[in-house]
């Protein structure tokens, strides 16, 4: 989702109090709050498609996937996020709307958010302890770079899966493959415009080294 560039000063307080009345959404940022705006069909697309796959696999166990309108809260920078899809294995109260302790997140890069998704909220996400994978989706080709952390805490080197193949799931209850083709079902993969926003936001920013962040 993308997020504009206006932005007021509060707390974290005075941020939910707002945020519960207001009309659309906003991120959370140290004190900073940033309007969010639409996203493409391309990008609700693949979110839905990741989510409704993810619950399936989950219905009847204690975990839930959650999208686009669930806050996640990360304590080590002080941030609100609006992740595209979330997925928390913690006892909720179903009338909330905020998720302290997801194992699994996922950011589908669109034009405005393509480096926030790949420095800012890598370096939050990966701060969060319970989080187990974080998963950031091109819209523009079948490609996604997974971080995942290793049994000894630490995170390991991006796995980048692409085209025809599968992604592997590690963080929840059991794992699980899922064919790229079935994330990307629905895509109308035609390019009116070579210069297409997503795709010059998507190849200008590269991702964040973990060496840079420990």
């Amino acid at each position: 989702m993308a997020i504009s560039k206006n932005h007021l000063f509060m707390s974290v307080e005075d941020f939910l109090t707002f945020e519960s009345a207001a009309p659309g959404r906003h991120e959370y940022v140290d004190g900073q709050v940033f309007a969010m705006v639409g996203s493409t069909m391309r990008h609700n697309i693949i979110s839905s498609n990741i989510q409704s796959i993810l619950q399936t696999q989950l219905r009847g166990g204690s975990c839930r996937a959650f999208i686009s309108d669930v806050k996640v809260r990360v304590e080590a920078t002080n941030s609100f996020y609006y992740p595209d899809v979330v997925v928390s294995c913690k006892p909720l109260d179903t009338s909330g709307t905020v998720v302290t302790e997801p194992v699994l997140l996922v950011e589908v890069l669109s034009p405005s958010t393509a480096a926030t998704d790949k420095r800012e909220k890598l370096v939050a996400y990966l701060k969060i302890l319970t989080l187990k994978e974080y998963l950031i989706v091109y819209q523009s080709k079948k490609r996604i770079e997974v971080y995942r952390k290793g049994l000894d805490g630490h995170w390991k080197i991006p796995e980048v899966v692409e085209l025809q193949n599968t992604l592997e799931i590690h963080s929840l209850p059991k794992r699980l493959s899922i064919a790229l083709d079935a994330i990307y079902e629905d895509v109308d993969w035609v390019e009116p415009n070579a210069t297409a926003p997503w795709l010059v936001s998507e190849a200008a920013c590269g991702s964040f080294e973990l060496e840079e962040m420990y």
